[in-house]
């Protein structure tokens, strides 16, 4: 039951994720001009990036993610072969692979 439970939650945080770049990807971009400088650089946040989260990911979350990545089968192509290029291999390629398919 408790599996169950953590693969519903990491499906809903992987479905989030993707919402979010796709939120964020269809916002219009400002023009720099307008955009204020900040005076104080902000704090670093205490929580991992979504990406370096992924390296936590058991194998069937990765499983079902690369499953449902690799419908889009250009897409996914491109970026195992990034991947491939630069040499990456187990967990530090999720992370790559994750970054390069939500954005």
């Amino acid at each position: 039951m408790n599996r169950t439970r953590a693969f519903i939650a990491a499906g809903a945080v992987l479905v989030g994720a993707v919402a979010c770049g796709v939120a964020f990807a269809q916002a219009p971009a400002t023009s720099p001009a307008k955009t204020p400088t900040p005076t104080v650089a902000a704090p670093m946040s205490s929580n991992p990036s979504v990406a370096a989260q992924v390296e936590a990911w058991t194998m069937k979350q990765w499983d079902a993610a690369k499953q449902e990545w690799a419908k889009d089968k250009t897409k996914w192509a491109d970026c195992e072969k990034q991947s491939d290029k630069q040499k990456l291999e187990g967990r530090k390629s999720w992370s790559f692979l994750y970054t390069c398919m939500t954005t």
